[in-house]
C-alpha cells in the first residue's frame, strides 16, 4: 500500500503504537465488522457477548503497555486519535462494574474484562509477534464471528487475510498498484527514489509532495502537516513542564523538566561546553518519551517507543540551526516520511518483529534524512545520512524493563536524536557517494531482526529487562 506521510506520522496516545494504538484500532475495527453485516458463523443466534485473547509480545508485555486497557477502550468505540482520556477513564470504570458494552449501532454486549480478556503466554500466532483474536458469541455461547488481527508496528493493523496478501506482493505488483493509483513517483526502494529524483530533477521532499497532492489538495496537506508538527512540539512543551514519577511501578522519575531548567539557566552565561547541544537534543526527546510513558498525546514517529527522535531533531533544527524556515520544517517531515515508508515497506518498524533497531533505528534514519534535507542536502547526501544513522543502530534489542516504555526507551530516544544529527552532518560533509547503500542496510536490518532471539524482541524475557537493580 502507498504509505502517506500521515501513515508514518499519526497522532495518538502512549505508551505504545503497536501495543496500545494498534490493539485499540483492531477492537474498533471488530465492532465495525459486527455492524457491517459480515456473515456470521453458521447456526449462530443473536449477538450477545464478545471476548479477546492477546498473543506473543502483546501478551508478554501487554500489562506494561496497557494493551488490555487499549482493547477495552477499542471495544467501547474509542480510537487513538480522538481519545478523550477523562471520558475513557470514567466509562472504563463503569464497564468494570456493569460488565456490559453498549457500542453504537449494536445490541448491549456482555464483556467482563477480568474473564473475557485473556493473556495467552503460549507460542505467538504464526503471522506476527503481535497478535490478538477477537470473538463474538450468541446467547448460548456459540461462536458468532471471529477475526485475527496483527499489530505490525507504528499503529498499523492488518487482519490475518490482509497480512497474508501483503506478503505475496513483489516489486512488480507494488509498482503496478502505485502507478494504477496515480502516484507519480512510486518508488519502492532508495535506489528507485534516487533514480526518479535524478530523472525528474526533483528533491525527495518534492517527489513525496507530488505523491501526496495526487490524492489530496495542497491546502489540506499543509494544514495536516502543521497539525503533526504542532502535536509534536506540544508534546515536547508538556514534557518539559511535567515532573513526578511515571506510572507502572518502576518508580522512574521524570527528568526532562529539571534538565531543561538547568540548560536555560546556563544559556547566555558563556559557561556551557560545546557538547551541551547534545543535552538539548536529549531533553527534547526525553520530554516526548516521558509523556508517552505517562499515556499522553504523542505522534508515532514512526512508533510511540521511538516518538521522541524526530520531534527532537525538528525542534533542534527550528531553535538551534542557522537559517531554519517553515519550509524547512515541511521539507524535513516529507523527507523523513519517505525514508520511514521505505523501511516499513522493505523491513519493519516493529520492535516485536526486529527489535529496537526497527524503532529507534528507523526514527534516527528518518530524522537524519529530514535534517539533511532541511539543511540543503542533495538526494544522495540525504540517502547517505539515513544509511549512516540506521547502520549504527544495527542489532539493537528491544528489552523494556517491566514491559514499560521507560527503561531504556526514554534515554535511547535522546541518543537516537544525537546520532541523527551526527549522521546528517557527516553526510553533508561528503558528496553523497558512500560504500553501503541504504537499501542494503535496510535488508541487513530485516535479516538481523529475523535472526534475533525472541527474548530480545519486546517480550521482556531477556537483556536489560531481566537485569534489574537489586532493591
Amino acid at each position: 500500500m502507498f504509505l502517506s506521510i500521515f501513515d508514518i506520522f499519526k497522532i495518538g496516545v502512549g505508551p505504545s503504537s503497536s501495543h496500545t494504538m494498534g490493539p485499540m484500532t483492531a477492537a474498533a475495527r471488530f465492532l465495525d465488522d459486527l455492524r457491517g453485516g459480515r456473515e456470521k458463523e453458521p447456526g449462530a443466534g443473536e449477538l450477545a457477548s464478545v471476548a479477546a485473547s492477546l498473543h506473543g509480545s502483546l501478551a508478554f508485555t501487554g500489562k506494561g503497555h496497557a494493551t488490555d486497557r487499549a482493547v477495552i477502550l477499542g471495544l467501547m468505540g474509542f480510537l487513538p486519535h480522538t481519545l478523550d482520556p477523562d471520558a475513557a477513564e470514567a466509562l472504563e470504570a463503569e464497564l468494570r462494574t456493569q460488565k456490559t458494552l453498549s457500542p453504537e449501532g449494536l445490541p448491549t454486549l456482555a464483556f467482563d474484562p477480568d474473564a473475557d480478556l485473556v493473556f495467552d503466554y503460549g507460542p505467538a500466532l504464526e503471522g506476527h509477534a503481535n497478535g490478538l483474536i477477537l470473538r463474538a458469541f450468541d446467547a448460548s455461547g456459540l461462536l458468532y464471528m471471529q477475526e485475527t488481527y496483527y499489530s505490525i508496528g507504528g499503529g498499523f493493523v492488518m487482519t490475518e487475510a490482509e497480512l497474508a496478501a501483503s506478503k505475496h506482493g513483489g516489486a512488480d505488483e507494488f509498482h503496478a498498484e502505485k502507478e494504477e493509483a496515480g502516484y507519480p513517483f512510486p518508488f519502492g526502494s532508495a535506489e528507485e527514489m534516487l533514480a526518479m529524483g535524478a530523472k525528474s530533477g526533483k528533491t525527495i521532499a518534492q517527489m513525496k509532495w507530488a505523491n501526496e497532492v495526487s490524492h489530496m489538495d495542497a491546502q489540506t496537506l499543509d494544514r495536516r502537516m502543521s497539525e503533526i508538527w504542532g502535536a509534536m512540539d506540544g508534546c515536547i512543551e508538556r514534557g518539559l513542564r511535567m515532573d513526578g514519577i511515571l506510572p507502572g511501578g518502576l518508580s522512574v522519575k521524570r527528568r526532562a523538566k529539571a534538565i531543561h531548567e538547568q540548560l536555560q539557566q546556563e544559556s547566555g552565561q558563556n559557561l556551557a561546553q560545546p557538547h551541551v547541544v547534545n543535552d538539548w537534543l536529549s531533553v527534547y526527546a526525553m520530554a516526548v518519551n516521558e509523556e508517552n510513558a505517562a499515556g499522553g498525546r504523542v505522534v508515532t514517529s514512526p512508533t510511540n517507543g521511538a516518538a521522541g527522535v524526530v520531534p527532537a531533531v525538528l525542534r533542534y533544527y527550528r531553535d538551534h540551526c542557522i537559517g531554519a524556515t517553515e519550509e524547512g520544517l515541511r521539507t524535513f517531515l516529507l523527507t523523513a516520511s519517505a525514508i520511514g515508508g521505505l523501511i516499513k515497506h522493505n523491513a519493519s518498524i516493529s520492535g516485536a518483529e526486529v527489535g529496537c533497531q526497527g524503532e529507534v533505528g528507523s526514527a534516527s534514519a528518518m530524522a537524519a534524512a529530514g535534517l539533511c534535507a532541511a539543511l540543503g542536502g542533495t538526494n544522495e547526501q540525504i540517502e547517505n545520512a539515513a544509511e549512516i544513522a540506521l547502520e549504527h543502530h544495527m542489532g539493537m534489542t528491544c528489552d523494556p524493563a517491566g514491559g514499560l516504555v521507560q527503561v531504556p526507551c526514554i534515554e535511547r530516544n535522546g541518543l537516537g536524536a544525537i546520532k541523527a544529527v551526527s549522521a546528517a552532518s557527516l553526510a553533508l560533509r561528503g558528496d553523497g557517494t558512500h560504500f553501503m547503500p541504504l537499501d542494503n542496510c535496510i535488508e541487513a536490518m530485516r535479516q538481523t531482526g529475523l535472526d534475533m532471539n525472541m527474548k530480545y524482541k519486546e517480550t521482556s524475557l531477556g537483556g536489560l529487562a531481566v537485569n534489574l537493580p537489586q532493591c
